[in-house]
Protein backbone atom coordinates (compact mmCIF):
# COMPACT_ATOMS: atom_id res chain seq x y z
CA UNK A 1 0.00 0.00 0.00
CA UNK A 2 2.94 2.36 0.39
CA UNK A 3 4.25 1.88 -2.81
CA UNK A 4 0.62 2.14 -4.21
CA UNK A 5 0.53 5.52 -2.78
CA UNK A 6 3.69 6.76 -2.85
CA UNK A 7 4.10 10.46 -3.91
CA UNK A 8 8.18 10.21 -5.41
CA UNK A 9 9.83 8.38 -7.09
CA UNK A 10 13.27 7.41 -8.01
CA UNK A 11 14.57 6.05 -11.29
CA UNK A 12 18.11 5.00 -12.60
CA UNK A 13 17.11 6.85 -16.02
CA UNK A 14 16.73 10.28 -13.43
CA UNK A 15 20.73 10.03 -12.16
CA UNK A 16 23.48 11.73 -13.93
CA UNK A 17 27.21 10.15 -13.15
CA UNK A 18 30.56 12.55 -12.86
CA UNK A 19 33.52 11.62 -14.79
CA UNK A 20 36.40 12.92 -14.39
CA UNK A 21 39.08 12.41 -17.16
CA UNK A 22 42.62 12.22 -17.49
CA UNK A 23 45.59 11.53 -19.96
CA UNK A 24 47.12 8.27 -20.55
CA UNK A 25 46.37 4.80 -20.58
CA UNK A 26 45.50 2.51 -18.14
CA UNK A 27 45.14 5.22 -14.96
CA UNK A 28 42.68 4.80 -13.04
CA UNK A 29 43.93 6.69 -9.63
CA UNK A 30 41.74 6.83 -6.51
CA UNK A 31 40.72 9.87 -5.26
CA UNK A 32 41.76 10.51 -1.50
CA UNK A 33 38.69 12.36 -0.40
CA UNK A 34 35.80 10.88 -2.52
CA UNK A 35 36.08 7.04 -1.78
CA UNK A 36 35.19 4.62 -5.19
CA UNK A 37 35.59 7.87 -7.57
CA UNK A 38 38.92 8.06 -9.82
CA UNK A 39 40.19 9.98 -12.43
CA UNK A 40 40.14 8.23 -15.39
CA UNK A 41 42.25 7.41 -18.47
CA UNK A 42 39.59 7.41 -21.57
CA UNK A 43 39.77 3.95 -22.21
CA UNK A 44 38.96 3.52 -18.16
CA UNK A 45 35.87 5.87 -18.21
CA UNK A 46 34.64 3.95 -21.58
CA UNK A 47 34.73 0.87 -19.18
CA UNK A 48 32.98 3.40 -16.44
CA UNK A 49 30.68 4.07 -18.95
CA UNK A 50 29.41 1.00 -20.37
CA UNK A 51 28.83 -0.50 -16.80
CA UNK A 52 26.88 3.07 -16.45
CA UNK A 53 24.70 2.20 -19.85
CA UNK A 54 23.99 -1.64 -18.14
CA UNK A 55 22.72 -0.17 -15.22
CA UNK A 56 20.32 2.57 -16.93
CA UNK A 57 21.28 5.62 -15.50
CA UNK A 58 20.59 8.59 -17.48
CA UNK A 59 23.91 10.13 -18.54
CA UNK A 60 27.28 10.89 -17.78
CA UNK A 61 28.66 14.01 -16.70
CA UNK A 62 32.10 15.26 -18.21
CA UNK A 63 34.90 16.51 -16.54
CA UNK A 64 38.21 17.10 -18.04
CA UNK A 65 42.59 17.10 -16.71
CA UNK A 66 44.49 18.57 -19.19
CA UNK A 67 48.12 17.37 -19.86
CA UNK A 68 48.85 21.39 -19.53
CA UNK A 69 47.68 24.47 -17.90
CA UNK A 70 47.91 27.86 -19.32
CA UNK A 71 46.71 31.31 -18.16
CA UNK A 72 43.85 31.43 -20.91
CA UNK A 73 42.94 27.99 -20.63
CA UNK A 74 43.21 27.09 -23.97
CA UNK A 75 42.90 23.10 -23.43
CA UNK A 76 39.42 23.62 -22.75
CA UNK A 77 38.35 24.32 -26.32
CA UNK A 78 41.45 22.53 -27.97
CA UNK A 79 40.40 19.84 -30.72
CA UNK A 80 42.24 17.26 -29.42
CA UNK A 81 41.14 18.39 -25.72
CA UNK A 82 40.48 15.49 -23.18
CA UNK A 83 36.94 15.79 -23.11
CA UNK A 84 36.42 16.12 -26.87
CA UNK A 85 38.57 13.27 -27.28
CA UNK A 86 36.29 11.87 -24.64
CA UNK A 87 33.27 12.60 -26.47
CA UNK A 88 34.19 11.17 -29.86
CA UNK A 89 34.99 8.14 -28.47
CA UNK A 90 32.12 7.60 -26.20
CA UNK A 91 30.13 8.30 -29.58
CA UNK A 92 31.95 5.59 -31.16
CA UNK A 93 30.47 3.16 -28.79
CA UNK A 94 27.18 1.96 -29.32
CA UNK A 95 27.12 0.55 -26.21
CA UNK A 96 26.74 4.13 -24.92
CA UNK A 97 23.80 5.08 -27.00
CA UNK A 98 21.33 5.79 -24.31
CA UNK A 99 23.34 7.56 -22.22
CA UNK A 100 23.35 11.36 -22.40
CA UNK A 101 26.58 12.98 -22.44
CA UNK A 102 27.12 16.20 -20.99
CA UNK A 103 29.72 18.55 -21.05
CA UNK A 104 30.87 20.67 -18.58
CA UNK A 105 31.95 24.43 -19.56
CA UNK A 106 34.45 25.57 -17.56
CA UNK A 107 37.47 27.12 -17.58
CA UNK A 108 38.71 26.30 -13.77
CA UNK A 109 40.19 22.66 -14.71
CA UNK A 110 42.54 24.16 -17.71
CA UNK A 111 43.60 27.40 -16.48
CA UNK A 112 46.68 27.95 -14.54
CA UNK A 113 45.61 29.78 -12.09
CA UNK A 114 42.35 28.01 -10.94
CA UNK A 115 40.06 30.10 -11.72
CA UNK A 116 36.74 30.14 -14.33
CA UNK A 117 37.64 32.70 -16.21
CA UNK A 118 40.53 35.46 -17.57
CA UNK A 119 42.77 36.80 -14.85
CA UNK A 120 44.02 40.55 -15.30
CA UNK A 121 46.28 41.38 -12.91
CA UNK A 122 47.27 45.42 -11.80
CA UNK A 123 50.36 44.87 -9.39
CA UNK A 124 49.95 43.03 -6.20
CA UNK A 125 45.98 42.97 -7.21
CA UNK A 126 44.20 40.48 -9.64
CA UNK A 127 40.46 40.17 -10.77
CA UNK A 128 38.67 37.55 -13.04
CA UNK A 129 37.39 39.64 -16.23
CA UNK A 130 33.72 38.48 -16.92
CA UNK A 131 33.63 39.99 -20.45
CA UNK A 132 36.56 39.02 -21.86
CA UNK A 133 36.26 35.17 -20.45
CA UNK A 134 32.63 34.98 -22.51
CA UNK A 135 34.36 34.45 -25.64
CA UNK A 136 36.61 31.66 -24.52
CA UNK A 137 34.12 30.22 -22.67
CA UNK A 138 31.70 30.24 -26.09
CA UNK A 139 34.66 28.77 -27.90
CA UNK A 140 35.08 26.17 -25.48
CA UNK A 141 30.93 25.29 -25.39
CA UNK A 142 30.90 24.88 -29.41
CA UNK A 143 34.08 22.54 -29.70
CA UNK A 144 32.61 20.23 -27.04
CA UNK A 145 28.83 20.17 -29.15
CA UNK A 146 30.99 19.67 -32.09
CA UNK A 147 33.08 16.80 -30.79
CA UNK A 148 29.70 15.03 -29.54
CA UNK A 149 28.12 16.35 -26.49
CA UNK A 150 24.16 16.01 -26.12
CA UNK A 151 24.42 19.20 -23.50
CA UNK A 152 26.49 21.57 -22.54
CA UNK A 153 26.53 22.29 -19.12
CA UNK A 154 28.24 26.08 -17.98
CA UNK A 155 29.18 25.96 -14.54
CA UNK A 156 31.07 29.37 -14.53
CA UNK A 157 28.39 31.67 -13.09
CA UNK A 158 30.27 34.85 -15.33
CA UNK A 159 27.72 37.45 -16.59
CA UNK A 160 25.74 37.04 -20.21
CA UNK A 161 27.68 33.13 -21.18
CA UNK A 162 24.00 31.53 -22.04
CA UNK A 163 23.63 34.04 -24.53
CA UNK A 164 27.75 34.05 -25.63
CA UNK A 165 27.60 30.64 -25.73
CA UNK A 166 24.30 30.02 -27.56
CA UNK A 167 25.17 32.19 -30.65
CA UNK A 168 28.48 30.14 -31.19
CA UNK A 169 27.06 27.27 -30.94
CA UNK A 170 24.71 28.35 -33.23
CA UNK A 171 27.28 29.62 -35.88
CA UNK A 172 29.44 26.55 -35.85
CA UNK A 173 25.71 24.90 -36.67
CA UNK A 174 24.96 23.30 -33.66
CA UNK A 175 21.68 24.88 -33.16
CA UNK A 176 20.12 21.90 -31.83
CA UNK A 177 22.57 21.20 -28.71
CA UNK A 178 20.96 22.50 -25.57
CA UNK A 179 22.72 24.69 -22.62
CA UNK A 180 22.05 23.23 -19.07
CA UNK A 181 23.18 25.92 -17.02
CA UNK A 182 24.35 25.78 -13.51
CA UNK A 183 21.89 29.11 -13.08
CA UNK A 184 22.03 29.13 -9.30
CA UNK A 185 25.82 27.91 -8.48
CA UNK A 186 26.70 28.85 -4.58
CA UNK A 187 29.67 29.82 -3.61
CA UNK A 188 30.23 26.82 -1.12
CA UNK A 189 32.35 24.97 1.29
CA UNK A 190 31.12 21.38 -0.24
CA UNK A 191 33.20 22.21 -3.44
CA UNK A 192 36.47 21.15 -1.86
CA UNK A 193 36.81 17.35 -2.55
CA UNK A 194 36.12 17.98 -6.21
CA UNK A 195 38.71 20.22 -6.61
CA UNK A 196 41.18 17.32 -5.33
CA UNK A 197 39.27 15.40 -8.02
CA UNK A 198 39.63 18.10 -11.11
CA UNK A 199 43.07 19.64 -9.97
CA UNK A 200 41.08 23.00 -9.76
CA UNK A 201 41.43 24.85 -6.67
CA UNK A 202 42.25 28.75 -7.05
CA UNK A 203 46.14 29.41 -6.65
CA UNK A 204 44.60 33.02 -4.90
CA UNK A 205 41.51 34.38 -3.30
CA UNK A 206 38.24 32.44 -4.26
CA UNK A 207 35.24 32.48 -6.52
CA UNK A 208 32.82 34.17 -4.07
CA UNK A 209 33.35 37.14 -6.58
CA UNK A 210 31.39 35.43 -9.17
CA UNK A 211 29.59 32.74 -7.73
CA UNK A 212 26.28 33.43 -5.66
CA UNK A 213 26.14 33.94 -1.82
CA UNK A 214 24.38 31.51 -0.10
CA UNK A 215 22.43 33.46 2.00
CA UNK A 216 20.36 35.09 -1.40
CA UNK A 217 17.26 33.39 -2.75
CA UNK A 218 15.43 35.88 -4.41
CA UNK A 219 18.97 36.86 -6.03
CA UNK A 220 18.83 33.40 -7.28
CA UNK A 221 15.63 33.76 -8.59
CA UNK A 222 16.73 36.63 -10.59
CA UNK A 223 19.93 34.57 -12.20
CA UNK A 224 17.41 31.93 -12.92
CA UNK A 225 15.39 34.56 -15.08
CA UNK A 226 18.56 35.59 -16.67
CA UNK A 227 20.25 32.58 -18.31
CA UNK A 228 16.79 31.68 -19.62
CA UNK A 229 16.32 35.00 -21.18
CA UNK A 230 19.50 34.54 -22.90
CA UNK A 231 18.41 30.84 -23.72
CA UNK A 232 19.18 28.42 -21.01
CA UNK A 233 17.27 25.37 -22.23
CA UNK A 234 17.78 23.15 -18.60
CA UNK A 235 18.57 24.63 -15.25
CA UNK A 236 20.65 22.28 -12.54
CA UNK A 237 21.09 23.48 -9.16
CA UNK A 238 24.41 23.66 -7.49
CA UNK A 239 24.98 22.60 -4.36
CA UNK A 240 21.90 20.49 -3.54
CA UNK A 241 21.32 19.43 0.06
CA UNK A 242 22.21 22.88 1.59
CA UNK A 243 19.67 24.58 -0.80
CA UNK A 244 16.84 22.29 -0.92
CA UNK A 245 14.67 25.60 -0.84
CA UNK A 246 15.85 26.93 -3.82
CA UNK A 247 15.24 23.67 -6.01
CA UNK A 248 11.69 23.85 -4.56
CA UNK A 249 11.05 27.78 -5.06
CA UNK A 250 12.72 27.40 -8.94
CA UNK A 251 10.38 24.33 -9.72
CA UNK A 252 7.54 26.22 -8.46
CA UNK A 253 8.74 29.12 -10.65
CA UNK A 254 9.78 28.13 -13.70
CA UNK A 255 8.81 24.77 -16.41
CA UNK A 256 12.38 24.16 -17.75
CA UNK A 257 13.96 20.56 -16.74
CA UNK A 258 16.03 20.98 -13.77
CA UNK A 259 18.44 19.13 -12.24
CA UNK A 260 20.29 18.83 -8.60
CA UNK A 261 24.00 18.35 -8.28
CA UNK A 262 24.92 16.47 -5.00
CA UNK A 263 27.81 17.72 -4.86
CA UNK A 264 31.36 16.40 -3.96
CA UNK A 265 31.61 17.33 -0.53
CA UNK A 266 28.04 15.68 0.55
CA UNK A 267 29.01 12.60 -0.59
CA UNK A 268 32.05 12.58 1.19
CA UNK A 269 30.88 13.68 4.54
CA UNK A 270 27.77 11.12 3.89
CA UNK A 271 30.60 8.05 3.20
CA UNK A 272 32.35 9.74 6.46
CA UNK A 273 29.83 8.30 8.56
CA UNK A 274 29.23 5.46 6.96
CA UNK A 275 33.00 4.14 7.26
CA UNK A 276 32.39 4.81 11.17
CA UNK A 277 29.39 3.12 11.50
CA UNK A 278 26.94 6.12 12.07
CA UNK A 279 24.84 6.10 9.79
CA UNK A 280 23.08 3.08 7.49
CA UNK A 281 25.01 3.51 3.77
CA UNK A 282 22.10 2.19 2.03
CA UNK A 283 19.05 3.79 3.31
CA UNK A 284 21.03 7.38 3.68
CA UNK A 285 21.86 7.27 0.25
CA UNK A 286 18.70 6.63 -1.23
CA UNK A 287 16.83 8.89 1.33
CA UNK A 288 19.08 11.98 0.35
CA UNK A 289 18.23 10.96 -3.47
CA UNK A 290 14.75 10.41 -2.68
CA UNK A 291 14.66 14.41 -1.00
CA UNK A 292 16.12 16.00 -4.10
CA UNK A 293 13.73 14.50 -6.05
CA UNK A 294 10.28 15.81 -3.61
CA UNK A 295 12.37 19.35 -3.26
CA UNK A 296 11.44 19.24 -7.45
CA UNK A 297 14.41 17.96 -9.27
CA UNK A 298 13.57 16.31 -12.63
CA UNK A 299 17.35 14.61 -12.51
CA UNK A 300 20.51 14.23 -10.01
CA UNK A 301 24.29 14.92 -10.69
CA UNK A 302 25.51 12.53 -7.95
CA UNK A 303 28.63 10.30 -7.27
CA UNK A 304 25.82 7.73 -5.75
CA UNK A 305 24.76 7.36 -9.47
CA UNK A 306 26.17 3.65 -9.76
CA UNK A 307 25.42 2.57 -6.33
CA UNK A 308 22.15 3.88 -6.02
CA UNK A 309 20.81 2.18 -10.07
CA UNK A 310 22.16 -1.30 -8.15
CA UNK A 311 19.45 -0.86 -5.17
CA UNK A 312 16.62 0.22 -7.71
CA UNK A 313 17.48 -3.03 -10.00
Amino acid sequence: MRTLVRETSLAPSQLIYPLFICPGEGVRKPIGSMPGVFNLSIDEALKEAEECAKLGLGGLLLFGLPEEKDEQGTGAWAEDGIVQQSLRAMKSNRALDGLVQIADVCLCEYTSHGHCGIVTRDGDHAHVENDSSLELLAKTAASLAKAGADIVAPSDMMDGRVAAMREAMDAAGMQETPIMSYAAKFSSAFYGPFREAADSAPQFGDRRSYQMDGANRREAMREIELDLAEGADMLLMKPAMPYMDIIREARERFELPMGAYQVSGEYSMLHAAFERGWLEPERTMMESLLGLRRAGADFIVTYFAKDAARVLG
